[in-house]
């Protein structure tokens, strides 16, 4: 016979370093995956208030009539947006005298409001509960 070597695995050290790289990686990609995923749900709203407050000056001027009150945006008669995505948990239309303002809000809280010429970051405002 003969006198051969077998190898019979990994040894304690190197299972150790490779399991320690793997968490240093980890470490390092879930923030930032998850900061990733709370930009695009602000971008997710955002794109929705700016896409509401567009079919809602489309109706104004298809109909030369102003929304007179707190509307949800996935109200079929006037903006026909058929539903919210899923980061979204709310999202009114309430038209002024000074022009059209929308309010959405993503899920990690952030609010959004159209000024007449520009979607705002809005975090510390909060949903109207009646059309001034």
């Amino acid at each position: 016979m003969k006198n051969a070597k077998r190898t019979q695995g990994f040894t304690l050290i190197e299972l150790l370093i490779v399991i320690a790289i793997i968490g240093i990686l980890a470490a390092v990609l879930i923030p930032n995956l998850l900061n990733a995923r709370k930009a695009a749900n602000n971008t997710a709203a955002s794109s929705l208030l700016r896409n509401a407050v567009t079919a809602a000056e489309s109706y104004s001027s298809a109909y030369n009539a102003r929304i007179t009150t707190q509307t949800a945006c996935t109200d079929a008669k006037v903006l026909s947006i058929a539903t919210l995505p899923s980061s979204v948990t709310a999202c009114q239309i309430v038209q002024t005298a000074n022009g059209t303002y929308g309010f959405s809000t993503s899920s990690n809280g952030v609010s959004y409001q159209f000024d007449g010429s520009a979607i705002v970051n809005n975090s510390a405002a909060s949903m109207p509960t009646s059309m001034p």
